[in-house]
């Protein structure tokens, strides 16, 4: 399947998936902020160094321009690239890497996915903090800009694209821990 191809259905599956928005703290034309936290049953430092070593392994292949997560990396540090390799030396810049605390924060500037190609800009946090039964990861996602249908008739899908891939980490983590 072509990468324009894997786009088009990336950005419709964007733009017209219906999910809970318990998530979105808050939505207008010109913006939103969604929100997410998962428990995951390992160490704060396991659970960063999968989240950002192995981004490829648990990210998931819909959510790709490839169709392969296994494209996917990060590069933990500032100006670092969260990137995706195309053939013959193509890729994306899905985001910047904006600040790192190692297995504390990692913050993550620009438009995830098809938002991209939208005119609106946004900042990720990765949050990893530390619980009796393991590690609460939280990542918000604020963006703002413009979009001629207003920004706040795609917040839901964002928010559970993010859900998803959140909920993709924890299992992956957890798999792998025999949890």
């Amino acid at each position: 399947m072509s990468y324009f191809r894997h786009f088009v259905i990336l950005v419709i599956v964007l733009l017209q998936a219906e999910r809970a928005s318990a998530d979105v703290l808050d939505a207008r034309s010109d913006g939103f902020t969604v929100s997410q936290s998962v428990l995951i049953k390992a160490s704060r430092n396991d659970v960063y160094r999968v989240a950002v070593t192995d981004v490829g392994k648990w990210w998931s292949d819909a959510h790709t321009m490839s169709g392969d997560a296994s494209n996917m990396y990060i590069e933990a540090r500032p100006q670092g690239c969260f990137c995706e390799a195309l053939g013959d030396s193509g890729g994306v810049v899905h985001m910047t890497v904006s600040f790192v605390n190692p297995a504390v924060i990692l913050r993550l500037s620009g438009g995830l996915g098809p938002l991209g190609l939208m005119g609106v800009y946004g900042n990720m946090t990765w949050e990893f903090d530390d619980s009796d039964d393991g590690t609460i990861v939280t990542w918000k996602y604020a963006v703002g800009g413009y979009l001629p249908q207003g920004l706040e008739q795609i917040a839901p899908a964002v928010d559970g694209v993010l859900t998803d891939q959140l909920n993709s980490l924890k299992r992956f983590i957890e798999s792998r821990a025999g949890n």
